[in-house]
């Protein structure tokens, strides 16, 4: 096993038409998830990927079960729980690709998990645990210890372990989502973040600080994610900033940052030069936007390559 990852999956209503959300009528059903984006992401680049989860004992658990399993994760680690309906989030998405979301996943089927559902042999043999503040902000009361004690038992195993903040404030404050994650830092060799959360987590912006704040807590990379600007990297005193990678269209941005996180993971589990790393999750940042959907747009391996000029694409 290459990554574990273990958080909420939601059923994604999208909408058929752009605009604000009270004039769509009729929405299309995909499937959503931060952790789990990120998790298929790594598996269609090649990855052996396992998803830790609970879902609903109805119809969207067992849709979601089998698309998943579908796109080659492991699901040994999933289980479906009566009384608990599969949660469900609406998309909006405006003519310029942008867009909000708005969440109907209160007491998440995820609720269920307890520290003691989290084991070492669920980790055997792996290689990176990859956690977001998506999950803990679920279940504030609960689920920050439970990230806590996976990135602990990852780190008895020997394993590498990533963080994207991914702070979601309809979901928890500034104020929680810096003391939750605070917690995990100490333990996270990989920072995967946006300019917005970091100035949450450390009270700044500038990248210079950012990557000083990470050093002091023993993070070795260091991938700040500016959308349309690109990347900025750290690792082993280098310091680099990757420009953006264009995209086609912008059709849809959600997505994008998990689809970057996939493809920073597969870069360092490779022995990627930083630079390399970076440009490579760019450009998978640039694809995730011009399709529409949360995950449809994440490539697999031999298309990053192709948008790479790496490989030639034959068509006919």
């Amino acid at each position: 096993m290459d990554v574990v990852t273990i958080g909420d999956a939601m059923v994604s209503l999208n909408p058929m038409s752009k605009g604000p959300m009270r004039y769509v009528s009729t929405f299309e059903r995909k499937v959503g998830g931060a952790e789990l984006n990120a998790a298929i992401g790594c598996s269609r680049l090649g990855l052996k990927t396992k998803w830790i989860s609970r879902l609903g004992n109805d119809e969207f658990g067992r849709y979601i079960l089998n698309f998943v399993r579908g796109e080659g994760i492991d699901t040994s680690a999933v289980t479906l729980v009566d009384q608990y309906p599969t949660s469900v989030y609406f998309k909006e998405i405006l003519e310029d690709g942008s867009g909000r979301t708005f969440y109907y996943r209160s007491d998440s089927p995820t609720t269920t998990l307890k520290t003691e559902d989290i084991s070492a042999s669920i980790f055997s043999g792996a290689k990176l645990l990859h956690v977001t503040g998506v999950f803990p902000a679920v279940d504030k009361a609960k689920n920050v210890e439970l990230i806590k004690q996976a990135v602990v038992l990852a780190k008895q195993e020997g394993m590498l372990v990533s963080l994207d903040p991914n702070i979601r404030l309809k979901l928890w404050s500034k104020e929680e989502a810096k003391a939750g994650l605070t917690e995990l830092l100490p333990y996270t060799d990989i920072l995967l973040t946006g300019v917005e959360e970091a100035e949450i987590l450390y009270g700044t912006a500038d990248p210079d600080e950012i990557i000083a704040e990470s050093i002091e807590h023993g993070i070795s990379w260091i991938a700040i994610k500016q959308g349309e600007s690109g990347s900025i990297g750290y690792h082993r005193s280098e310091k680099l900033v990757s420009p953006a990678v264009k995209a086609r269209k912008v059709v849809d941005t959600v997505g994008a940052g998990d689809g970057f996180d996939a493809g920073f993971i597969y870069g360092v589990l490779n022995g990627w030069p930083l630079e390399r790393s970076l440009h490579f999750a760019n450009t998978i940042g640039s694809m995730v936007v011009s399709v529409s959907g949360d995950n449809e747009g994440l490539p697999y391996l031999e298309d990053v390559l192709v948008q790479l000029g790496e490989k030639e694409s034959i068509e006919r």
